[in-house]
């Protein structure tokens, strides 16, 4: 029988401008069932009042409520910039819940000791980096974190320049390479640069989609039949 897997959205950018996660699913777990569950709105709130409010925490929670009144087996939260909105609703609903984050934060904390977090969205460098860090303290290692806003470049994309939007990337990362060992990138947005910036850096790009959607599959392989 195959299982429902309810995405939590934050913007309508994975549902319609890159849809790399439904791509993903559809090649590493093809017998589930998606169905999509957006906010459009909360992440706007979230960067305007520069912080998660317990509103926000509040409407993560009614998201993850309706996945589950809709039969969802697992839900997966696709926003790294509400990861502490999602531990708050995983305490309100008896279905499972995987972060997109929360493979790539695992081995970021096992194989970086200077971990640059590359972002374009200011509320993503700190819950991807509290993330990384609680993964490593969970496993007793010591790591140095150095958090990098690619300024401007969301909006950019947003707008529709993916070109520049890039060029503006590849610039920051290269800049943040010279002081790190291992970078981050905090958005699924960033993905698909993934293998032009390990170019360019020469040293391991970690992006959370394909690792994200690794995760859940095992998860969704472990749920009871």
């Amino acid at each position: 029988m195959s299982k429902k897997i309810a995405i939590l959205h934050t913007s309508f950018v994975f549902v319609s401008v890159e849809p790399v996660i439904n791509d993903l699913i559809a090649e590493l777990i093809p017998d589930a069932e998606v169905m999509h569950f957006v906010d459009s709105d909360v992440l706007a709130t979230v960067v305007r009042e520069q912080g998660i409010s317990s509103d926000s925490e509040a409407r993560m929670t009614h998201l993850a409520q309706a996945a589950e009144a809709a039969g969802a087996d697992v839900i997966f939260s696709a926003c790294s910039s509400l990861g502490p909105a999602l531990d708050v609703a995983a305490r309100n609903v008896h279905t499972p819940v995987v972060k997109i984050d929360e493979a790539m934060a695992i081995r970021a904390a096992r194989e970086g000791n200077r971990v640059g977090v590359l972002a374009t969205v200011p509320t993503t460098l700190g819950p991807t980096s509290d993330l990384i860090q609680a993964k490593a303290d969970e496993i007793g290692r010591s790591i140095s974190l150095e958090q990098r806003l690619c300024e401007g470049a969301f909006s950019v994309l947003m707008a529709g320049d993916r070109q520049k939007h890039d060029a503006m990337i590849i610039e920051q990362a290269v800049d943040l390479a010279e002081n790190v060992d291992l970078i981050v990138l905090a958005q699924a947005s960033m993905n698909r640069l993934a293998g032009v910036l390990q170019e360019k850096t020469k040293m391991t790009v970690l992006s959370s989609p394909r690792m994200g959607v690794d995760y859940l599959a095992r998860r969704v392989a472990e749920l009871p039949v």
